[in-house]
C-alpha cells in the first residue's frame, strides 16, 4: 500500500493539479479586484449603480434576492473573458502555427541537474526503497 501511495504522490499529474490550483486561487484574486476596482466602477459610471446586492423583490413575504446573483454572474462572465482571451486564444493559436509547421515545437528535454540535486535525488530514491522493502 505505501509503494502505491508514493506512485500517487510521485506522479507529475498530482504535482501538475496542486500547481494549477495554487496558480488558479491567485488569479482568482486579480480577477475579483479587477472586477471589485475597475469593472465595477465603470458599470456605475453607465447604468449608475455598481452593487446590485441590494436589489430583491417580495412575494407573499419571500424575498427574492436576485442582486447578488448578478454580481456572481458578471464576475464569472469577466473571468470567463480574460481566461479565454488571455490564454486559451493565445494558446489555440500557438498551437495552429506549430501544426502547420511555422513555429518549431519546443523539445522536451530535462535541464542538467546539479551535483547536489543529483545526490538529493538519489538518496531521497534510496530512501523510497528503504520503505518499500520494509516489513
Amino acid at each position: 500500500m505505501l509503494k502505491e501511495f508514493r506512485d500517487f504522490i510521485l506522479r507529475g499529474n498530482v504535482i501538475d493539479l496542486a500547481i494549477a490550483v495554487v496558480i488558479g486561487v491567485a488569479f482568482a484574486a486579480v480577477v475579483a479586484a479587477f472586477v471589485e476596482d475597475i469593472i465595477t466602477p465603470l458599470i456605475a459610471a453607465i447604468g449608475g449603480q455598481p452593487d446590485f446586492a441590494s436589489l430583491d423583490f417580495k412575494i407573499n413575504g419571500s424575498t427574492f434576492r436576485y442582486g447578488a446573483f448578478i454580481n456572481a454572474l458578471t464576475s464569472f462572465v469577466i473571468l470567463a473573458a480574460i481566461v479565454f482571451f488571455l490564454v486559451v486564444k493565445p494558446m489555440n493559436m500557438l498551437l495552429a502555427r506549430v501544426r502547420r509547421g511555422e513555429v518549431e515545437a519546443p523539445e522536451e528535454t530535462n535541464p542538467p541537474l546539479s551535483p547536489a540535486a543529483e545526490r538529493f535525488l538519489a538518496e531521497l530514491t534510496a530512501a523510497l526503497r528503504n520503505i518499500e522493502t520494509r516489513p
